[in-house]
């Protein structure tokens, strides 16, 4: 979208991880047939949440006819629950804390579907909606990326 003065209908920003600073504008992409370097970003849209299933009522009453019978375990301390392949969510998991599901509870992308994979974590505050987007390997570290993602929110809210 175009800048524009007034009220935004959507924002999209880029943090570097993990030090979540802004990243370098004078970085250059990489040079055409250079080695792909791993995105070490985390990206997050701020949008209106007007309108839209908060993401715990999704989990509660949407997911459910969708998910297989039984969740797997993930990396330590997280469970991985899968959506069955005749639905609309073919190829993605549900991946969240086993003991805490509504602080870290992301979407994600099977290995090999998108490229190494990719989630969604989506929180609410106010009538904000925030979404969350990296890359699913994160998931191994996924108390790193929780810490992160608690930081982020709270430094946003501070700037309201």
């Amino acid at each position: 979208m175009q800048r524009h003065p007034g009220t935004q209908e959507r924002v999209d920003l880029a943090y570097v991880w993990p030090s979540l600073a802004p990243p370098d504008p004078a970085e250059k992409a990489a040079a055409p047939g250079a080695p792909v370097q791993p995105i070490e970003r985390l990206f997050v849209t701020i949008e209106s949440a007007e309108g839209a299933m908060p993401p715990v009522e999704r989990v509660e009453t949407i997911y459910p006819r969708y998910l297989v019978a039984e969740p797997v375990a993930g990396p330590p301390g997280l469970t991985l629950r899968g959506f069955r392949k005749d639905t609309p969510y073919a190829g993605e998991e549900l991946a969240f804390e086993s003991s805490n599901p509504q602080h870290f509870l992301a979407r994600c992308s099977r290995h090999g579907v998108v490229g190494s994979g990719g989630c969604l974590l989506e929180k609410r505050v106010g009538e904000a909606s925030l979404t969350f987007r990296f890359p699913r390997a994160w998931l191994d570290d996924w108390q790193q990326v929780a810490k992160g993602i608690d930081t982020l929110m709270a430094r946003l809210q501070a700037q309201r």
